[in-house]
């Protein structure tokens, strides 16, 4: 890749990290709201914020401030909802406001999602030591 190609694909990248934050905004989660944007051939296939399945009140956290165990992260919802589409994540890029946690990254590979940018850091690293285990190139661009 050139040098043009690299600044464009750059720009590329924060203009859809810019997008996933606003949409994050949807969440009713109160100690972090996180968005995910699926994106294949530079089309949006997918959306998704950190937040309760469907059916559950939309009260992320409990009495004592912790989140609730059946919260669903911003990255899983894009990607089940592109499982309930003609669609298909292979070869697309994920980009989401935090890096993913661990469980989230054994969906993204089996999705076929080959390349994640992220701007914030996840508590842990071993989300993304998984990804790049397998070649999932992941990308740390700072808004």
């Amino acid at each position: 890749m050139g040098a043009y190609a690299i600044e464009k694909q750059r720009q590329l990248d924060i203009r859809y990290l810019k997008m996933a934050r606003i949409w994050a905004e949807n969440s009713y989660c109160v100690r972090r709201q996180v968005g995910a944007l699926i994106v294949k051939d530079k089309m949006i296939i997918s959306d998704g914020y950190n937040g309760t399945p469907s059916g559950f009140e939309n009260i992320c956290e409990d009495d004592m401030g912790k989140t609730k165990p059946y919260v669903l992260h911003a990255e899983a919802n894009a990607i089940t909802k592109v499982a309930k589409s003609a669609n298909n994540c292979d070869g697309a890029t994920l980009y989401i406001t935090a890096a993913p946690c661990l469980e989230c990254s054994k969906l993204i590979i089996q999705a076929g999602i080959k390349r994640v940018v992220y701007s914030e850091p996840y508590r842990t690293e071993e989300g993304l030591d998984l990804l790049r285990r397998v070649g999932i190139e992941c990308v740390c661009v700072e808004l």
